[in-house]
């Protein structure tokens, strides 16, 4: 007959072995948020999983999402335990998800910017003056993009000293940068707001008619694009799997996977160089 020391021994045993055979059975799940076209994005992390499921040793999959607040609420429902978040959404999800944390970011995303473009009827050119944009009509990509609205909307109100709906004729939100550019390019805007890594990458492909389209002024620099972890992702994959993670993004150096983003590199991140990002949406009312 076993003892009670004995009996306690095989159910701890026996307890470790099924947390340990979930947590090996368990699916890290990450998103990113569709900041362009959705064939384009399921390439990139579709093979972004691959990557991180031979080298974190689990099952790893993306999940797609419509919209930026979606990809927060998923992060907020821990429907996804990463995600790839820009500078607004990243610190959106954060607040929503205490201790959770900015673990990479693209070198790139350190020095961000945003480029104003506008449509060749306008006559505006390259500027290093803020260009005189009232009574124009304007587009923004998403409400929730940092390099398509929050950063932009801060320097209209800085520079034209008015909210964007009194400055311009209409005001519009495409929903992607690469819609942006089509926008304005067709003229259905006069000018819009772009990330600068979205209308380089256009460019290079050919994507851009620049006797339709320009950039008219670029804007300083911030920080942006980041990887995002929850806080609690070490209960389903255990201690240290969120520096795991992290080791994981930093050392991906595939110029493949690396010219997707497009960015050269990932460097570490934390959650305080994203503190202006913060301010910013305080300050034009995004955020509480």
């Amino acid at each position: 007959m076993k003892t009670l020391t004995q009996l306690l021994a095989l159910y701890v045993l026996t307890l470790s072995l099924f947390v340990g055979a979930n947590a090996s059975a368990a699916t890290f799940t990450f998103t990113a948020i569709p900041d362009a076209d959705e064939s384009q994005l399921r390439t990139r992390f579709e093979q972004v999983a691959l990557y991180l499921s031979k080298q974190l040793g689990v099952e790893v999959k993306y999940v797609p999402v419509k919209s930026y607040s979606a990809a927060v609420t998923a992060f907020r429902n821990n429907q996804v335990q990463l995600a790839w978040f820009g500078g607004l959404s990243g610190v959106q999800a954060r607040r929503l998800v205490p201790g959770s944390r900015a673990i990479a970011q693209g070198y790139e995303d350190q020095f961000f910017k945003s480029y104003f473009i506008a449509h060749y009827s306008t006559g505006l050119a390259l500027s290093k003056i803020f260009p005189d944009i009232t009574d124009k009509t304007f587009t923004f990509g998403s409400k929730g993009s940092t390099s398509g609205r929050l950063m932009p909307q801060y320097y209209i109100e800085q520079h034209l000293k008015q909210k964007p709906q009194q400055a311009f004729k209409r005001v519009g939100f495409s929903g992607d940068h690469n819609r942006t550019i089509v926008q304005v390019q067709s003229g259905t805007y006069q000018v819009g707001a772009v990330n600068y890594k979205v209308w380089e990458s256009a460019l290079a492909a050919g994507k851009i008619d620049t006797n339709k389209v320009k950039v008219i002024w670029q804007s300083p620099t911030y920080p942006d694009y980041q990887w995002t972890i929850r806080a609690d992702v070490e209960a389903n994959f255990g201690a240290g799997f969120a520096d795991k993670v992290q080791a994981t993004l930093l050392n991906m150096n595939s110029p493949e996977l690396l010219k997707s983003f497009p960015r050269s590199a990932f460097v570490k991140a934390k959650n305080k160089d994203f503190q202006p990002v913060e301010d910013v949406a305080k300050q034009i009312g995004l955020i509480d």
